[in-house]
């Protein structure tokens, strides 16, 4: 059995590596193009089929219709769906493949020189003379001259006047070296030299040890005590305060006895006053009278020595009072990553079963769709939702099965990407649900999928 061959295409086709690739990533966009047209023509047909379509007068369908339009859209979302997987395979291969690097470019013309050297340094200051080299080796001592022949000795003659000093010898030999003389005395110290520049500063010695913590001093005597401030200016009086109420009246003394009425005189001159009688019983205390106006206040005395007895001891610390209750503690956080969500149009409870971390307070129910709020208050929540391609899909949150107006996204066109935030107060034992709702739709979700906050503010 043999293979079949190739056959020749003509003309020739010759591509480099990378327009191949580009090629290719445009073929997988020309066929995402091409699905995205699909599965807006299939919304198309529910609208029609619905009666909900613009522009177009609807023909009345039966239930019976319906289901069956329904059935045929979702044969197509599932084939929808599989290309897309293989789209999405063969676009990681194509982005996985390496590409090959071209041929080195030609070398650039060089650049212009910098601008001009800039102006010499000053000279440094001289450094410190360096210490005298030690002697050089002294060289060989030349070799010694022929001694003349010597005369005969004639008489002695008077002693002539004393000759010139003849040509010194040849100097000999270098004796050995005597024995080292002692040491002469210290000769008197040189003047100072001028002091060479700093050398470089050393590297910082080990820190030593610290040393043991002297004895404490004795305290010093205690300073005079300064003179006393001038007194300050005496504040201003304060409001009368409220009158006591008046004490009550003491008993009444009792009356003497009353004296004997003496004969009536004739009537004359009137005589002399007799002697008052016995004092009546005193009548009821009259109305307690108006406050008289409060006098002026007196001037300030000077102000007394201050005293000098000893601080009181601290009081004992009271004991710490309990911890308060932290509201934002009740609160939650759970998301579904990657899951894949058949939307029907009367809504879809989301999922929500990855990376949950449930605060106390509030539970989350087996099938991971509804969030029951144990305690009354005011809520923040926010959610997003997340899918590969746009969909012409709404969002919401739903309190006790009720849709919240102010969490509810409606985009005009299809949209992948679905997220609202807001405030509101709820009764104890509240649920929460996150919904997809407003079309029969295949949603595949996009990391990080459909999330969910829900925080207790008060």
């Amino acid at each position: 059995m043999s293979l079949s061959d190739f056959p020749n295409i003509s003309p020739n086709i010759s591509i480099t590596r990378e327009e191949a690739i580009n090629l290719l990533l445009a073929s997988i966009a020309l066929q995402e193009l091409g699905l995205s047209h699909i599965l807006n023509a299939e919304g198309e047909k529910l609208q029609y089929v619905l009666g909900t379509l613009p522009g177009v007068t609807p023909i009345p369908a039966t239930i019976s219709d319906i289901l069956l339009v329904n059935e045929s859209i979702k044969n197509t979302i599932a084939a929808v769906s599989l290309e897309e997987a293989i789209l999405q395979a063969k676009l990681a291969d194509i982005l996985a493949a390496q590409t090959l690097p071209g041929p080195t470019g030609p070398t650039g013309p060089t650049g212009p020189l910098g601008g001009p050297s800039g102006p010499t340094g000053e000279t440094g200051v001289t450094g410190a003379t360096g210490e005298t080299g030690a002697t050089g080796v002294a060289g060989a001592t030349g070799a010694t001259g022929v001694a003349g022949v010597a005369g005969a000795t004639g008489a002695t003659g008077a002693t002539g006047a004393t000759g010139a000093t003849g040509v010194a010898g040849a100097t000999g030999a270098t004796g050995a070296t005597g024995a080292t003389g002692a040491t002469g005395a210290a000769g008197a110290t040189g003047a100072t030299g001028v002091a060479g520049a700093a050398g470089a500063t050393g590297a910082t010695g080990a820190t030593g040890a610290t040393g043991a913590t002297g004895a404490t001093g004795v305290a010093g005597a205690t300073g005079a005590t300064g003179a006393t401030g001038a007194t300050g200016v005496a504040g201003a009086t304060g409001a009368t305060g409220v009158a006591g109420a008046t004490g009550a009246t003491g008993a009444t003394g009792v009356a003497g006895a009353t004296g004997a009425a003496g004969a009536t005189g004739a009537t004359g001159t009137t005589g002399a006053t007799g002697a008052a009688g016995a004092t009546g019983a005193t009548g009821a205390t009259g109305a307690t009278g108006a406050t008289g106006a409060t006098g002026a206040t007196g001037a300030t005395g000077a102000t007394g020595a201050t005293g000098s007895g000893a601080t009181g001891a601290t009081g004992a610390t009271g004991a710490t009072g309990e911890t308060g209750t932290s509201l934002t503690a009740n609160s939650a956080f759970a998301s579904n990553t990657s899951g894949t969500l058949l939307v029907v149009l009367g809504g879809l409870n989301i999922p929500l079963p990855n990376n949950q971390d449930i605060g106390p307070g509030i539970t989350i129910n087996g099938a991971n769709t509804t969030f029951t709020l144990a305690n009354a208050g005011r809520y923040y929540i926010s959610y997003k939702i997340s899918a590969t391609a746009g969909v012409l899909a709404q969002s919401r949150v739903m309190l006790n099965g009720v849709s919240i107006p102010a969490s509810v996204t409606s985009p005009a066109v299809a949209a992948s990407s679905y997220l609202a935030d807001f405030i509101i107060t709820v009764t104890s034992g509240s649920t929460i649900i996150l919904q997809l709702f407003g079309l029969v739709a295949t949603v595949v979700l996009s990391p990080p999928g459909a999330t969910i906050n829900i925080i207790r503010l008060s």
